[in-house]
């Protein structure tokens, strides 16, 4: 074996328990790159208050979407992974995936496939939008492999893939077809995870990539301006993140006449917790009391073939570059 691919998402608990999340919360949140304040500020906040209170409502939350197989965003990226095999593996190309907190690990996974005898891999972070918080963590822990493994395989990374024609082809395609099961919406609504203001305003790309995004699928489905709506979701904390935010502005879309609106995530391809339970429950029942009568979640890419098959393309192009 001489080449291999990575694929790299973000991360998920063991269980929908409490000692789980707690473990998994720990991770996540002690990152640097996740949360940037001061460690002597945020630590405390962390493990005196973060660590002891949420894990409890997080797993609440896990249970409300947890599958026989396990988390969805686990199950989903494992689908895909073995979806991608199905393509590039009678080209020699070995597929694997991470998770950059929890398991599997990205250091372990680069372990088995060096031991296995890769020369080159390509490391594709599943975030179609780069951000310091989450690609470049991910990259963190690739150096950090590196720094341990000096003779160790060559190492290519995604950076982003946020204006990729196959990725926006298959988030239309998504759209598409679920109008053409269930009709088609007053507002198309495109929620963002979000990241604090702050982030962006030291130059963080991620705004303005997701705002591409939007952009583009909105040409791609030939949609005037009034018909949709870019948003971002999953505020943690005080500070001000990026905005508008997704369930305000869904409620102030119901109390102002709109009744009904489709909402996707494009910065998702795979369903997860952010996606199945806020936007889909949460936000559902927040349209919904605030006057809303119609409300559907288009999933994510998933495993449509034909966002595997720009998966494909997205790392064929860069493994093109990198040799």
């Amino acid at each position: 074996m001489t080449d291999a691919i990575l694929l790299v998402n973000l991360g998920t608990p063991e269980a929908p328990t409490a000692p789980a999340l707690r473990k998994y919360l720990a991770e996540f949140l002690g990152d640097p790159r996740v949360v940037d304040l001061p460690r002597w500020q945020w630590w405390p906040i962390l493990h005196g208050i973060i660590l002891n209170t949420r894990p409890k409502k997080s797993a609440e939350k896990y249970a409300k979407i947890w599958t026989l197989e396990g988390s969805p965003l686990k199950v989903h990226t494992e689908r895909q992974a073995k979806l991608l095999r199905g393509l590039l593996g009678q080209r020699g190309v070995a597929i694997a995936w991470a998770m950059r907190y929890g398991q599997p690990s990205v250091a372990g996974e680069l372990d088995r496939l060096a031991c296995e005898g890769a020369k080159r891999i390509l490391v594709l972070p599943l975030y179609p939008q780069f951000s310091g918080s989450t690609t470049a963590s991910t990259f963190d822990a690739v150096d950090a492999w590196r720094r341990q493994h000096p003779g160790g395989p060559a190492i290519a990374e995604v950076r982003d893939f946020h204006d990729h024609p196959g990725y926006i082809a298959a988030l239309a395609a998504s759209v598409n077809a679920h109008r053409e099961r269930n009709g088609r919406a007053e507002k198309l609504v495109m929620s963002f995870h979000g990241i604090p203001k702050r982030m962006a305003e030291r130059g963080d790309p991620y705004p303005d990539q997701c705002r591409r995004t939007a952009e583009l699928l909105a040409a791609r489905l030939g949609l005037p301006a009034v018909s949709w709506q870019l948003t971002f979701q999953s505020r943690l904390g005080r500070a001000e993140w990026l905005q508008p935010y997704t369930q305000p502005t869904l409620e102030g879309m119901a109390r102002e006449g709109v009744g009904s609106v489709d909402v996707i995530c494009p910065g998702f391809p795979a369903d997860c917790l952010e996606t199945l339970e806020e936007i889909g429950m949460e936000c559902r029942d927040a349209f919904i009391k605030a006057g809303g009568r119609e409300f559907n979640y288009i999933p994510c890419l998933n495993e449509r073939d034909d966002w595997i098959a720009a998966l494909a393309d997205i790392a064929a192009g860069q493994r093109a570059a990198a040799q």
